[in-house]
């Protein structure tokens, strides 16, 4: 049995190398966009008392995108009536 653990850099054929690499790095930014993503949504969503949404994108990896729908299409604040204009009480 080949496990991953017993590889020694040496024993990979050489075409293979710079794409383990790449493939690393892409997984790193994967990660900084998905948790970036994720702090904002979960602040929204703390911030606006949308529970149930908080733990859905807590528990949920979506690599950022339900994160990012959340805060442009649901994660709106529901906004209060307008003031009234100058001159008028309120009622």
């Amino acid at each position: 049995m080949f496990y991953a653990s017993n590889i020694d850099p040496s024993q990979l054929p050489q075409f293979l190398v710079p794409y383990l690499w790449t493939g690393g790095v892409a997984l790193a930014l994967l990660v900084i966009w998905s948790v970036i993503w994720k702090g904002i949504a979960l602040w929204k969503a703390a911030r606006n008392g949308h529970k149930v949404w908080f733990i859905v994108l807590l528990v949920l990896n979506t690599v950022g995108i339900l994160e990012i729908l959340y805060i442009f299409v649901w994660g709106k604040k529901k906004s209060e009536a307008p003031p009234p204009p100058p001159g008028e009480a309120r009622p």
